[in-house]
């Protein structure tokens, strides 16, 4: 099982350690036991595509948690992409079936940085069961997930591609990005493609749409990913909003100033 190409290393982890926060609403006596009770398996996988040869290879398990690393899922209908990208707290499923059987839709994963996930098996599934608490986090994780996916489909209705990029980055960053003296690094290596798909847009129109925000000083592309500039983008005849404070502008597993 996850035998895939990209398996650079499958061993043990005590959850509670690796993800620390999912015992945030437990007393400090059931902290301790939950701690040495779930020890489940950890997988690391390297970048590129990843294949898992087994479609159910656990019937009882929850999913995969993702610890560290930037996994993509790609989505095809007719030669167009949907892409989502997932990291630390998300939980996924790679081996589940068709979200739309009606359609004729392929469904690909692959590794964008190295990462390391905890594998809820049937196991795990029976301890957590008796901690209703830490199954609490992880369905606001599979809700704060479905949001995020909501907000990237306010984003694509917007009428310009610079508007969707410059919103996109700035959503990005308050998950993944770092403040600095300069600006707010977003370490994530993004090519043009991707973002294409990210945008529903063209590639040549997003490098052109990149270009023009590069010009505008708002977004430069480095060689750790992109920098953003300013404040966030206004829409419409409002008015740009500044950054929130770092402990403000990540998400439950934060940005780190």
């Amino acid at each position: 099982m996850f035998m895939g190409a990209h398996l650079t290393s499958l061993d043990s982890c005590k959850l509670l350690q690796e993800d620390p926060d999912l015992g945030d609403d437990l007393p400090s006596d059931r902290r301790q036991q939950a701690t040495e009770e779930l020890v489940t398996s950890c997988l690391r996988l390297g970048p590129g595509a990843w294949k898992l040869p087994d479609p159910d290879p656990d019937p009882g398990s929850i999913g995969l948690l993702v610890l560290e690393g930037v996994l993509l899922r790609h989505v095809e209908i007719d030669g167009r992409f949907g892409l989502e990208l997932l990291g630390e707290s998300d939980i996924v499923r790679p081996w589940q079936g068709a979200d739309a059987p009606m359609l004729d839709l392929r469904s690909e994963w692959s590794v964008l940085s190295p990462a390391r996930l905890a594998w809820l098996d049937s196991r795990s599934a029976r301890v957590l069961a008796r901690y209703p608490e830490i199954t609490n986090r992880l369905f606001e994780r599979l809700v704060r997930r479905s949001r995020h996916l909501v907000t990237n489909m306010a984003i694509v209705h917007q009428p310009r591609v610079d508007t969707r990029l410059h919103l996109l980055l700035w959503h990005l960053a308050g998950r993944w990005g770092r403040v600095r003296r300069d600006g707010v690094v977003l370490p994530l290596k993004l090519t043009h493609a991707l973002l294409a798909d990210l945008v529903a847009a063209r590639r040549p129109t997003v490098t052109s749409a990149l270009s023009d925000l590069a010009r505008r000083g708002l977004v430069r592309q480095t060689d750790e990913g992109w920098m953003l500039f300013g404040q966030t983008p206004a829409l419409g005849d409002g008015e740009p909003v500044a950054p929130p404070p770092p402990h403000r502008l990540a998400y439950a597993n934060g940005l780190r100033p």
